[in-house]
């Protein structure tokens, strides 16, 4: 592979990307972007040889809306048809768990619902009292 800033206007977004970032993570991946643009070299967008995106489609459209104009690439060079089919479904796939006790004691839960971790959710249910129903109506 071959690391290197690219024109982003020179690349073209996989037409079979199955991944969506929507809504407020979509946006929080611009912040991120825009707050953090360093990242993108040390995770550049992995293109083929023709410069079609393997991996990275929402990290080149958030680039593009937060006004970059370069973005960097790594060129997957001499891989297969299937060889970059699957990369775009492995690069994709979520392995691994959270340790969420490791995150709530050594973590800021601001920073980390900033970075876009999905964090569970505490669940908020009231135990009602069930009442006793009456047998002819129901009540």
């Amino acid at each position: 592979m071959t690391k290197r800033l690219e024109k982003i206007y020179k690349l073209r977004k996989h037409p079979d990307n199955p991944r969506l970032i929507k809504d407020d993570k979509y946006f929080a991946l611009v912040k991120s972007i825009e707050n953090f643009p360093e990242m993108l070299e040390k995770r550049p967008v992995v293109v083929n040889e023709e410069l079609l995106v393997l991996g990275g489609n929402m990290r080149l459209r958030a680039a593009q809306d937060a006004g970059m104009s370069e973005i960097w690439i790594d060129v997957a060079e001499g891989w297969s048809e299937s060889k970059q089919r699957e990369f775009v479904i492995k690069d994709n796939t979520n392995a691994g768990d959270w340790d969420f006790d490791m995150l709530a004691n050594e973590w800021e839960m601001e920073d980390l619902t900033n970075w876009g971790v999905d964090l569970p959710m505490p669940k908020m249910t009231e135990e009602k009292e069930e009442k006793p129903k009456c047998d002819c109506c129901g009540k």
